[in-house]
């Protein structure tokens, strides 16, 4: 392949730092909403490591928390590096800003191939996996149109829509997200596909190397296909399809979201249909797209450049924590308690409803996840585990 796990993809994180990261990342009812709660809270992954346990005995867990093993986590270094890939997170040259912004970034990305592209203009395309033929010659053409404007291609590496649009995008740049790990390729008929991509794009997944496919991971793939993509375009989809979800995602998050008619006919037009009924562009012409994410382009990196980067991307000096220790989180966490149910609430509801402020809520969902107790949702929601 053209690029491996590079000096200039990593070089801004110590190794022991990246270790300690990686560990929290991967230690029990940790998810990218804590570990980033945890990060902007104590400025490196190891002072939060270190008081993860006391956090968690606070949160009133069941059991003691489990750290994710330092001999665990070099494993899980060393296999990435025999696949001949990287551990991106954020704070990393090539990890990918438009990801970052999505307030929920992976805190790893396990990648192969060329990470720059990560860095550079994309385009979601997804659709059906039982795609027509139609269908995939739509495909084709997006994603060649796309290549030739300069944007890479991101996809789910899935049948149908997805492999029609990588393989037309394997000469300009494709990105392949995956819900398993590198070296778990899934459909295996996409094997060949997957070393093709990583010569020229890259294949990324939050999965660490292992993962085998699940159900739940597909939507958590398809958050980063929404995430890295400054627009979404969905080709074919029936009612009940995991593309609607990277559409709806892709909604939450900002971005602009295409879809290609059909036949009322054709199931696999029923989700494209009710998308572009529902506000979705219709997209009947390439050059339509290309002119729009021209735009586009230029905004999101004007947005970009006025972005402060959070303090633990920009020193390793510990925060002022003398805001969150002070607070009184035992009645607020009392008040929140009562408000959540089983149903998602957005976390500004919850602020406002329980009368506390922003550090106050914060806390104390952060001591419910440590606790399993609470369950995150897109679009800044939260529940209570079921």
């Amino acid at each position: 392949m053209s690029e491996g796990p590079s000096d200039t993809a990593q070089a801004a994180i110590s190794g022991s730092e990246r270790l300690a990261r990686i560990r929290l990342a991967l230690s029990d009812n940790v998810g990218p909403a804590t570990w980033h709660q945890l990060m902007d809270r104590y400025g490196s992954g190891e002072a939060a490591l270190a008081h993860l346990p006391e956090l968690a005995q606070r949160a009133g867990a069941g059991r003691r928390i489990r750290l994710f093993a330092e001999a665990d986590a070099l494993a899980v270094v060393e296999k990435t590096d025999r696949l001949g890939g990287c551990i991106l997170m954020p704070g990393d040259p090539h990890y990918p800003e438009l990801l970052v912004q999505t307030g929920q970034a992976p805190p790893l990305l396990f990648a192969l191939g060329r990470t720059s592209i990560l860095q550079e203009p994309c385009c979601g395309i997804v659709g059906s996996r039982n795609a027509s033929a139609n269908g995939k010659r739509f495909a084709r053409e997006i994603a060649t149109a796309l290549g030739r404007a300069g944007h890479a291609v991101v996809s789910g590496l899935a049948r149908g829509i997805d492999t029609a649009a990588h393989q037309a995008s394997l000469g300009t740049g494709t990105i392949a997200v995956m819900a398993t790990g590198l070296d778990v390729i899934y459909p295996d008929e996409n094997s060949e596909l997957a070393e093709q991509i990583a010569e020229t794009g890259c294949v990324v997944t939050e999965m660490p190397p292992g993962t085998r496919p699940r159900a739940e991971l597909f939507p958590r793939r398809n958050r980063i296909i929404a995430g890295l993509a400054s627009a979404v375009v969905v080709i074919e989809a029936a009612i009940r399809s995991g593309s609607l979800i990277t559409a709806r995602l892709a909604n939450e998050l900002g971005r602009d979201v295409y879809a290609m008619p059909g036949s009322p006919y054709d199931p696999r037009s029923a989700g494209t249909n009710r998308l572009i009924r529902d506000g979705a562009a219709l997209l009947a012409d390439p050059q339509e797209l290309i002119r729009d994410l021209r735009d586009q382009h230029t905004s999101h990196l004007q947005f970009r450049e006025g972005q402060p980067a959070p303090h633990w991307k920009r020193s390793m000096e510990p925060p002022d924590q003398t805001a969150v220790t002070t607070i009184n989180v035992e009645a607020a966490q009392r008040v929140v308690l009562e408000l959540l149910g089983t149903d998602p609430v957005e976390v500004d509801d919850l602020i406002r409803e329980s009368g506390y402020g922003p550090k106050e809520v914060h806390e104390v969902l952060l001591r419910l996840d440590l606790a399993g107790q609470l369950e995150r949702h897109s679009g800044q929601r939260v529940s209570l585990v079921h």
